[in-house]
């Protein structure tokens, strides 16, 4: 068993990546990364810290598409990153419906503890950025610092965290720039 030793930087796609689709991302022409993202990726990548992808991806459990193409558009999606400078070092995905009760879907914890244990990190030394109430809720119940984008779902959620984020328990950023530099300047 690895030393728990090392924070990460999780991330959420849709909304903090890639553009947030009320239909769904269902193809790589339908894939959009957001404004100045690969370069808040590749500033990340110069930390050294592992950036992990945890996401959401419904339409596979609604059987809007498969999770071949999932997969699919997240590995063109690491090409472009890796091609711009920057650096993800794993995605995990739950592919479940919202009625399934699984314990991966966000708010719960399971792709974060997943990946915790992968790859023996610490996670009352780690942070998530994501987009939506159920990201900052996945977070909170691990001991993850929770940052807020209003980029993706961010806006509609903001009143949600409010008084989460009036406690100081989650920070909120314009968009995923903003983040790690908070995220870089905290700890450094």
């Amino acid at each position: 068993m690895p030393l728990k030793i090392t924070p990460a930087v999780f991330l959420d796609r849709d909304g903090v990546i890639c553009e947030n689709r009320a239909d769904y991302v269902r193809s790589w022409a339908e894939f959009a990364f957001l404004p100045g993202v690969l370069a808040a990726l590749c500033r990340l990548a110069s930390t050294g810290w592992p950036s992990i992808v945890i996401s959401n991806q419904s339409a596979v459990g609604r059987g809007l598409v498969s999770l071949d193409t999932v997969n699919a558009i997240n590995e063109n999606m690491l090409a472009h990153i890796r091609k711009s400078g920057g650096h993800i070092d794993a995605i995990y995905v739950c592919p479940h419906h919202p009625d399934e009760g699984c314990v991966c879907r966000k708010p719960q914890p399971g792709l974060l503890l997943q990946a915790a244990a992968d790859y023996g990190l610490d996670l009352s030394r780690s942070c998530l950025i994501g987009d939506a109430e159920s990201d900052m809720g996945a977070a909170l119940e691990v001991g993850v610092l929770p940052l807020l984008v209003l980029t993706g779902r961010g806006p509609e959620h903001l009143e949600r965290v409010r008084v989460l984020a009036l406690h100081g328990k989650v920070h909120v950023a314009d968009n995923l720039m903003q983040a790690v530099e908070w995220i870089t300047s905290a700890g450094s």
